[in-house]
């Protein structure tokens, strides 16, 4: 019997809907999870027959416990197939019974699901990403709380770097007793994370190899081999996108736009994006800022100066990422390193630019 079978999973349970293909027959049941469980409720199902669940936190292991049972698994894409079900009322059965109407129609809007391996060492660039969150923040609080009593360290290219650091516990000496206090708990928090930082790099330098791809996104302003490995890893198979401004919108780095008649708006980045690749290349952006009186005749200092004097900040930042986005897309699928579009200007050898056809 061939059947359509869509998931609606959530943290402790799966609602199961299972449509019969000749009758139209539905039949839904709740699973409540536990090891063996979804494997045990596709018992008897036909091998091969694909199943839809969307792409919540907790896919990888029911996506595991699918292919045990001989199924397919078909990742959705949950704020797409929400527009193209059209349902006014939110149910679990609704979104159940909608997922199998979309296979029902051919339209299910699915997304790459990356191997087993691959997702388990995105983990460690993934984590380092949210360790570096935790410590900018860390460090903005205590330079906040040292401006509230008319300390600066402006003198400093590094405020938390070694020479600095003196003059920081001179100020924090001086502070009122319980703001040291809990300065000091944030300067030895600030110093596990630097520790378990510099170990998660160490590790993800061991494990990751240096492959061409990486190689070559390394030859891209603002990336280095940590950035570079976050990016493949990421991306995964280029070939699933079909164009540079592909990779682009799935970064994250296109603004949003809103066209009527012949006003034209565009908004901010879009946010329903892979956010570990934003992420990236943001970091890659700001790296082009910061070092952008070292490198002036860089295309993407050009570019960051130029629309920060039209726009603001945010904008330039914005654009080097999606410069930097094509980029990727181009030295990876053209297997030649980075030219500068500037530096470059007329050559025709040596390298592939983002502005390449």
């Amino acid at each position: 019997m061939r059947q359509f079978i869509s998931f609606d999973s959530h943290k402790r349970y799966t609602l199961v809907e299972m449509e019969d293909v000749e009758t139209g027959r539905t039949r839904q049941f709740r699973v409540n999870h536990s090891r063996g469980a979804i494997r045990d409720c596709l018992a008897g199902c036909g091998e091969g027959t694909p199943v839809a669940v969307e792409a919540t936190g907790n896919w990888y292991w029911i996506v595991d416990e699918i292919e045990k049972a001989g199924l397919e698994p078909q990742l959705v894409h949950p704020r797409k197939a929400k527009l193209m079900m059209g349902l006014i009322n939110k149910t679990d059965k609704l979104d159940v019974h909608g997922l199998n109407r979309l296979q029902r129609n051919k339209t299910l809007p699915t997304v790459w699901i990356p191997p087993k391996d691959l997702r388990d060492l995105r983990e460690m660039t993934r984590t380092r990403m949210v360790l570096t969150a935790q410590r900018t923040r860390l460090k903005n609080r205590v330079l906040a709380t040292l401006n509230k009593y008319g300390f600066t360290l402006s003198e400093f290219s590094d405020a938390f770097g070694r020479k600095a650091r003196v003059e920081l516990e001179r100020c924090v000496d001086t502070l009122p007793p319980q703001t040291a206090y809990v300065t000091r708990v944030m300067l030895g928090q600030l110093d596990t994370l630097d520790e378990a930082i510099l170990g998660m790099e160490k590790r993800i330098r061991e494990l990751a190899r240096a492959t061409p791809a990486i190689t070559r996104l390394m030859t891209l302003p603002g990336i280095g081999f940590i950035l570079s490995v976050a990016i493949a890893l990421e991306v995964g198979d280029m070939a699933r996108f079909p164009s540079a401004p592909h990779l682009a919108s799935y970064a994250g780095t296109t603004a949003r736009v809103h066209q009527s008649a012949d006003k034209v708006r565009y908004g901010r980045l879009r946010p329903d994006v892979n956010r570990y690749l934003k992420w990236a290349f943001i970091e890659a952006a700001h790296s082009v800022c910061l070092n952008q009186a070292r490198y002036p005749e860089r295309h993407a200092t050009q570019l960051y100066r130029r629309i920060k004097a039209r726009r603001n900040h945010p904008k330039a930042i914005g654009a080097v990422a999606r410069h930097l986005a094509e980029a990727a897309y181009h030295v990876w699928t053209k297997e030649e390193p980075y030219r500068d579009p500037v530096l470059n200007k007329g050559l025709s050898t040596g390298g592939v630019s983002a502005m390449s056809s």
